[in-house]
């Protein structure tokens, strides 16, 4: 959001947990008000034709000034102000459009991980299921005049560069994980695949696109122009927004702040019309809103139209229907006068609006729609609050253990020492709510029954300050073992701060070092969105183990301390790539490509040459485990196989046929199940993550190291137990981008491979 708009978030935020709204929710009046008798109060009538009779109630003015997020109605006709902007990321958050009470009943909301530790799971019905509790908590505090019903998440920009601020927010590099992420995510949030009769929420995908900088070394993101090759545009910026729109049927889109190839996004009419509504079929009950104050950079700093009146204009053409800001409510009145817009136009953005407020029942009868029951017991349940916690230890993540962990139940005295020991607020991340609780690592370890003496020892950023490390070496001394927890907060990396370099800030290595030279067991809780250099920790035999949590959300304490001492077992997986810190010498943010180069050494796991510290998938376990080819699934057909399912052969011609007739879109299309059967061998019950990956020499060069291609979690398998894990593989992953966008299967010979096991099969 722009520096206008950030000061009024920062302000509404610190109102949110001390007054109620100033404009609390309200619905129209369709029994006694003005709008009785009216299409729009007809719940026979379809929601396009319900929305249009209601707009064509309205006059210029009344079209021009709801143009923007803080809708003010029409109060002649009993149309309430609406405020378009609230915010769920995470659970539901503080925005202009979300009011918590300062005590009491919507005081708070369950506040789960950040997406960039949920999505370390990779377990989709997890992702489906707290999608499912933030609409129903969304639904609640609009009941009670707390929140709107559009929720601007989620954030599905792919996390191509470790060193940007709001990666945090996004499930990772990787653009099938997105995609599977988003979809689950969606169908959550709205109440299954566009249904009827009711969204339960709208959901909104962001930041359309080719957006992942902020502010990097003097390049903000208001006026950046990312130039992006329509092959890399197809193969990695759009996928994830496909699966929202196309499969999912997203509620909205967010058109982003950057250009993408000279044209600003929120004025683009090939992505907002040509791709969005003609390719995938954004549907006329679906509305596109402008990043805060987008629409005015179209003007400046993007410098787009020599005066602000063709911005709005050019904005609402090209099929931008709502200003988060105010800009096209000043200037869209003097872009009408002067035909750069006409009516028609105006009506269309607000049909669009209005034709999802029909949707969720907003001019329906309260008892007759089961999300208008829903109140403050549905807020923040046991099962809300078991699901924070499952999905805290689902994602994180055991990147080194050479035995110390679980911890010995010799060991009662720890010393917890590091910026994050005591962390509350900072575990929940950006775009947060109020938390019910906030377990922090202290609390969990207290919990667990252990002795713990916390020193803070450093904090994130100091550098050249050595005072805390005396006490830090002294508790350390006195203890069974040590914990240390540090890593990044929101001063190093949020919305408006990209890093620098992904090496670990302020003295946090210095410290750890002076603990090492103690003799101790030394454990380091790594936290954080962004992935730092452990090259040091992960050398060092005085480190015994790292373990990465994220923003884990307000279990995130119970959840760190419970892997620690074995109660839970890791089984979470890198949804991104820990690079080495040369990295970020290596190719600048600005830089869109993804393909290896003379000036870039290639990003995300896919066309990295380098070799990472830890790669993406990466994840350790305390038990052990063994794979086996399980043959032909049930379902696998058109391919020969040989003793044990694999090799297998497969005719393009004859899969494109297929996919014709049986899929709804030829990517969708099976290409086969591969099954495996995964036996643990070790002696600790714990769930396994299975990652299916291809590789091979098809398709044009540079090719990918690998890409993923299927997965699933496998929970809680007991020792010397087994089970098959079934891997559907479509068309789509393992279809690649040619020059000009379009996707092929290519034929060649294609490596499948589970972990570190793999078969190969022919594409022909």
């Amino acid at each position: 959001m722009a520096n206008g708009l950030r000061r009024l978030y920062a302000f509404l935020t610190a109102l949110a947990v001390g007054v109620a709204s100033s404009q609390a929710y309200g619905f129209p009046d369709c029994v006694n008000g003005p709008l009785r008798n009216t299409t729009v109060c007809d719940v026979t009538q379809d929601p396009i034709t319900r929305a249009t009779a209601l707009i064509s109630l309205w006059t210029d003015e009344e079209l021009t000034n709801n143009t923007v997020n803080a809708s003010p109605g029409v109060p002649r006709l009993g149309l309430p102000a609406y405020n378009w902007w609230s915010e769920g990321l995470h659970g539901v958050a503080s925005s202009p459009g979300v009011t918590f009470a300062p005590s009491g009943p919507f005081s708070h909301a369950t506040s789960f991980p950040q997406p960039i530790l949920m999505s370390a799971a990779f377990d989709d019905a997890l992702i489906q299921e707290i999608a499912s509790i933030v609409s129903t908590e969304g639904r609640a505090f609009n009941n009670a005049g707390r929140a709107g019903l559009d929720y601007w998440t989620p954030n599905i920009n792919p996390f191509k560069d470790p060193r940007w601020g709001r990666g945090q927010e996004t499930p990772g590099e990787d653009p099938l994980h997105l995609s599977r992420y988003v979809y689950n995510l969606i169908l959550g949030l709205q109440g299954g695949l566009d249904p009827k009769p009711y969204f339960k929420v709208v959901a909104d995908c962001k930041h359309f696109a080719a957006y992942d900088m902020d502010n990097w070394e003097g390049n903000v993101r208001y006026g950046f122009n990312a130039v992006v090759t329509q092959q890399d545009l197809s193969e990695y910026y759009l996928p994830s927004f496909q699966s929202c729109v196309r499969d999912a049927k997203v509620g909205s889109v967010m058109c982003s702040y950057n250009a993408v190839n000279g044209i600003p996004s929120c004025a683009n009419k090939f992505l907002l019309q040509d791709v969005l509504r003609d390719y995938w079929g954004f549907a006329d009950d679906r509305w596109v809103t402008s990043d805060c104050d987008a629409v005015s950079n179209i003007y400046s700093p993007h410098n787009y139209t020599d005066d602000p009146a063709q911005a709005a204009a050019d904005a609402l053409l090209a099929g931008t229907d709502i200003d988060c800001g105010t800009f096209s409510s000043t200037y869209l009145p003097d872009a009408l006068q002067r035909g750069l817009v006409n009516t028609t136009d105006l009506r269309r953005a607000a049909i669009r609006q209005y034709a999802s407020l029909v949707r969720l029942g907003y001019f329906d009868p309260a008892d007759s729609q089961p999300y208008r029951q829903l109140n403050w017991s549905d807020v923040n349940t046991p099962q809300a609050q078991k699901l924070a916690y499952t999905a805290a230890v689902e994602g994180i993540t055991l990147l080194k253990n050479d035995g110390v962990l679980p911890l010995s139940k010799r060991v009662r005295k720890i010393a917890l020492i590091g910026p994050w020991a005591n962390a509350t607020t900072l575990m929940q991340g950006n775009y947060q709510g109020v938390a019910p609780y906030l377990i922090s690592p202290l609390q969990g370890a207290q919990q667990a029954g252990f002795e713990v003496e916390y020193v803070l020892g450093a904090n994130i950023t100091t550098v050249n300050d050595t005072s805390g490390f005396p006490a830090a070496i002294a508790a350390a001394k006195r203890a069974d073992a040590v914990i240390f927890a540090g890593g990044l907060d929101e001063t190093v990396e949020r919305e408006e701060v990209d890093r620098l370099n992904v090496t670990w800030p302020g003295s946090q290595l210095q410290l750890v070092a002076a603990l090492e030279r103690v003799g101790k067991p030394l454990i380091v809780a790594q936290f954080g969105g962004g992935q730092l250099d452990d090259s040091t920790l992960k050398n060092s035999k005085a480190v015994n183990a790292i373990v990465w949590g994220g923003y884990p959300g307000q279990s995130g304490g119970a959840a760190l301390f419970d892997i620690l001492t074995g109660k839970a077992a890791p089984a979470g997986r890198l949804p991104i790539t820990q690079y080495p810190a040369i990295y970020a010498e290596q190719v600048p943010m600005t830089d869109m490509t993804l393909r290896p180069s003379a000036t870039n050494p290639g990003r995300t796991y896919k066309w990295y040459t380098g070799t990472p510290v830890y790669e993406f998938g990466f994840g350790l376990h305390y038990t052990t485990f063994a794979f086996s080819w399980a043959g032909v699934a049930p379902d696998a057909a058109n391919s020969t196989s040989s003793a044990g399912g694999l090799p297998r052969t497969y005719s393009i011609a004859d899969l494109v046929s297929r996919a014709k007739q049986g899929a709804a879109f030829p990517d969708l299309a099976l290409l086969d199940t591969f099954t495996v059967r995964v036996t643990n061998t070790g002696k600790t019950p714990s769930d396994y993550v299975a990652l299916l990956f291809a590789s091979g020499d098809f398709g044009p060069a540079p090719r990918p190291n690998k890409q993923l291609v299927s997965y699933e979690r496998v929970h809680a398998l007991a020792p010397r137990k087994s089970t098959v894990v079934e891997l559907p593989v479509t068309l789509g992953a393992i279809a690649r981008a040619d020059e000009s966008g379009a996707k092929w299967i290519y034929p060649g010979t294609y490596t499948i491979a589970l972990d570190t096991d793999d078969s190969e099969l022919a594409v022909r």
